[in-house]
């Protein structure tokens, strides 16, 4: 296999460290080392210098179990004041253990202070946080524990949406694959577009899916474990331009509608106006990234009713209006 590559022209050759720890998610690992190691594949087959150095560090080793029982070969923990140019954490099982190693935090508070950038993976958020390095700062982790991240660090701006979040030197990124997302963004910032969509096609994933795309479908986030509305939300999917007041959606739900509005508070945390906002936000994005419709048309199809009142939402649920969001997503 022997793809196009790009004429890579880095100054330094830059040191990764990637974090590892007993239980750590095996793919939080090694999918960022992926990453960089095909950069370095590629540059060489170029005939160029490899822009990296990428290492797996652990306070134990000489391995580490990680998920799924594979265990990793690491180094150990490099002093704090020695050079790095980034910093990964990932996290899974053991980021809460690993979160209460006073010696590990410490020194990864320390390290995060050396490094030029660092990055978490997933629930590595939990490991920066704990460090105290996130204060003051926004960061994204896991959809499933973005309450739990904020409830325990409430110094930290949660950010329950995005794939990734850059907060100036500091990168977090969402649910494992998505550390794949967040290592490309970093090779983009390294060595420039062509790259970092030169190493995307050698992985055969999406070049980027930039940092403002959702981890997930609203409808996915209103699903309970009964799914008792699933239902109802695929039926206002197909009908967001009608009339979706509370008695029409009570009418078909088959409940009164102080029942309704209690019931589906209950199962899944948001008022029925809030829900129907948020479906009818994620319809009108993916129409503006999916197609050239005018702004104003899109509003009418996904019920808004006037290109200000989508100008609203958008602000409310994706803190971006829907001119702005078109400019970053459109294909």
């Amino acid at each position: 296999m022997t793809p196009t590559s790009p004429r890579f022209s880095p100054k330094d050759r830059r040191l990764i460290e990637v974090l590892a720890y007993p239980a750590v998610q095996l793919l939080d690992v090694t999918g960022p080392l992926q990453v960089f190691a095909s950069a370095n594949a590629l540059a060489a087959r170029a005939g160029n210098a490899e822009p990296y150095e990428v290492r797996v560090v652990a306070k134990d080793g000489p391995t580490i179990e990680a998920s799924a029982g594979v265990g990793l070969a690491v180094h150990p923990l490099p002093a704090v004041s020695a050079a790095v140019d980034t910093l990964v954490v990932p996290g899974g099982d053991g980021v809460n253990a690993a979160a209460a190693d006073r010696v590990l935090v410490d020194w990864v508070r320390g390290r995060a202070g050396q490094a030029r950038r660092t990055a978490s993976v997933c629930t590595g958020a939990f490991l920066l946080a704990a460090s105290g390095v996130l204060d003051g700062r926004r960061a994204a982790t896991h959809w499933q524990f973005c309450s739990e991240l904020a409830e325990r660090f409430p110094e930290v701006r949660v950010e329950s949406d995005p794939i990734f979040v850059r907060d100036g030197s500091f990168w977090t990124s969402a649910g494992v694959t998505s550390g794949i997302d967040l290592a490309l963004a970093l090779l983009e910032e390294d060595l420039g577009r062509a790259a970092a969509l030169a190493v995307a096609r050698y992985l055969v994933v999406f070049f980027k899916r930039p940092g403002g795309q959702a981890q997930f479908s609203e409808i996915l986030s209103l699903q309970t474990t009964d799914d008792r509305f699933g239902a109802l939300h695929d039926w206002i999917s197909g009908h967001l331009a009608d009339d979706l007041s509370l008695s029409t959606l009570a009418k078909q739900a088959g409940m009164s509608e102080r029942s309704f509005s209690r019931h589906y508070a209950d199962a899944t945390g948001l008022t029925p106006a809030r829900a129907i906002e948020r479906l009818r936000v994620e319809g009108a994005r993916h129409l503006l990234s999916e197609t050239r419709l005018p702004v104003k048309r899109i509003s009418q199809r996904c019920g808004f009713g006037s290109e200000e009142t989508m100008r609203r939402s958008f602000l409310r649920v994706l803190s971006t209006t829907p001119q702005d969001y078109r400019a970053r997503f459109a294909r």
